[in-house]
Formats: C-alpha cells, sequence, structure tokens
C-alpha cells in the first residue's frame, strides 16, 4: 500500500449545514448490532470473574452513552445551535441512544444489571456560543473514542471487542466531523495512541 492510501485528506471541508444536508448522522453498524444483541445466547464458557468483568466494562461503557445523551441534550435546549448543527447533534444523540439501548440488552442478558443514569454536571454557564457547543461534545466524544479503545484488548468475550470497536468508530467519526465544524483538521494524524 502507498502512503497515500494510508493518510486521509486533510483538506475535508463540511460546511456546518452541510452535514445535516449530506447525511452526515452517523448510526451503529449493523454487525455490532448484531453481535451485541446475540451475544447473550452465543457467549462461549467463560469464567464468572471473567464475565463479571465483561459486564463491569460494558457498564462503564453505558454510563459514558448516557452522559453523551444527557449532553447533546442540554446542547440541543440551549438555543445556541443553528438550525443545521442542531440536527446533526440530535443525531449524535440517537447514536448514543441505539448504543445505550443496545449495551443495556448485552449485560441484561450476560446476566448483570445495567447501571443507572445520574444527574450529570456539565459547564452549563461555559457555553456562550455554538463553538463553546460544539467544543464541549467533542471532548466528550473524544473521552468516550479514548475509552472504547481502552477497553478492547480486555474483553474475554472477542464478539464484545468487536463490536466495542465498532462503536468506537462511530464515536471517532462524530470527532472528526466536530473537529471540522469547529475549523480544526478532522484527522491529526494516523495513528491514535
Amino acid at each position: 500500500m502507498s502512503e497515500r492510501i494510508l493518510l486521509p485528506k486533510t483538506e475535508l471541508s463540511i460546511d456546518r449545514r452541510g452535514l445535516f444536508s449530506r447525511g452526515a448522522r452517523l448510526a451503529l453498524s449493523g454487525t455490532a448490532v448484531a453481535m451485541l444483541a446475540g451475544i447473550g445466547s452465543g457467549i462461549r464458557p467463560a469464567s464468572a470473574a471473567t464475565m463479571s468483568a465483561d459486564i463491569d466494562t460494558l457498564n462503564v461503557a453505558l454510563g459514558l452513552e448516557h452522559e453523551a445523551i444527557a449532553a447533546y441534550q442540554v446542547g440541543a435546549e440551549s438555543g445556541l445551535l443553528s438550525k443545521g448543527v442542531l440536527g446533526v447533534a440530535v443525531g449524535f444523540q440517537s447514536d448514543h441512544k441505539q448504543h445505550r439501548d443496545v449495551l443495556i440488552k448485552t449485560i441484561r442478558q450476560l446476566g448483570g444489571k445495567p447501571v443507572a443514569d445520574v444527574k450529570h454536571k456539565f459547564p452549563v454557564d461555559k457555553l456562550k456560543n455554538e463553538g463553546d457547543v460544539l467544543a464541549f461534545a467533542l471532548g466528550l466524544e473524544e473521552g468516550a473514542a479514548s475509552a472504547y479503545l481502552s477497553t478492547i484488548p480486555g474483553f474475554e468475550n472477542r464478539d464484545l471487542a468487536k463490536a466495542a470497536a465498532s462503536i468506537m468508530g462511530v464515536e471517532t467519526q462524530h470527532v472528526a466531523i466536530l473537529k471540522n465544524a469547529l475549523g480544526q483538521k478532522p484527522i491529526e494524524a494516523p495513528f491514535i495512541m
């Protein structure tokens, strides 16, 4: 493979209105949904400790999804987002709701108890304009992508690892779109460390 194929274009230009009109709303892949939704019946035998660790990891991911849903609600209700950006934010929130729902179902199928949503404390007083809301969302999406990346090697069940990687891919796409909307390079480096 040539370096040109491996490295993404950094001149990608997507204006905020174009995000919505080009259908940039991203969804959890059908493969990941199928992997997670079917995990309970197809899981290979594992020790109780291993199963418990996988459930704990899924609950951490679920907590992140709860936080993202709440954060996008804050952004949507802020009155600071233009119509096109609001549409994209609501689309991203929908992605997180789908992630949440599949995680809850999977945790239950594995015999665990999904963590409940909690009251989130967001820096609402610091959100003064659309850029502030987008930067806030970007920070949460970067954290979520990083968290999913760190969980992948720890799953005993490889189907769970694949599904986490699929969700991480959606989170990183959210990151790239938000960075672009903020005028930043969507992809800073060919590797994430």
